[in-house]
């Protein structure tokens, strides 16, 4: 017998995650906040959401840190430099624009899952919990994240789309 839907990889399964709770109310404004003023990363924000809402539980320092040593090549060799070179476009500006921005646009997305697939890979397999205990184990690590008080005030719509 034959499931009617196969099981989806790690990375698969963090994209799907990603794509919907950046989507919820708030979580994409706040997101690029704590990116632009705090110096955070998107993905290893929304990394350690999925690891505690997909039962794989809370992470250390130890494993926050191989996060942060995993994402950082890429972050540097492709994600900022896409980031800025859209970012450096300015639809309105010139005839055609619109197109290359939107082009920039899809490249840096691409980029960004490469980056997440990177970060599946770390993760551990779900295991049975509470959803009351993945929605808590999902806080403690952002919280681990963002340890600065005045990050977590600006990260507040994060920790209410947790559930």
């Amino acid at each position: 017998m034959s499931p009617q839907h196969p099981p989806q990889s790690p990375g698969e399964e963090f994209w799907k995650f990603s794509l919907d709770f950046y989507a919820r109310p708030g979580v994409e404004a706040a997101c690029l906040a704590l990116q632009d003023e705090h110096g955070r990363d998107v993905n290893i924000m929304l990394y350690l959401c999925w690891l505690g809402l997909s039962a794989r539980g809370r992470i250390d320092g130890h494993g926050l840190a191989g996060a942060e040593e995993t994402m950082a090549p890429w972050r540097r060799a492709a994600l900022e430099p896409l980031r800025a070179a859209r970012r450096g476009l300015d639809p309105a500006e010139r005839d055609g624009v619109a197109a290359l921005y939107a082009a920039a646009k899809a490249i840096e997305f691409a980029a960004e899952r490469i980056g997440q697939q990177q970060l599946a890979a770390l993760a551990p397999p779900p295991a049975p919990r509470a959803a009351d205990r993945c929605a808590a184990d999902a806080a403690a690590n952002l919280t681990l994240y963002l340890a600065d008080a005045g990050v977590r005030q600006a990260a507040a719509p994060l920790f209410a789309a947790l559930g």
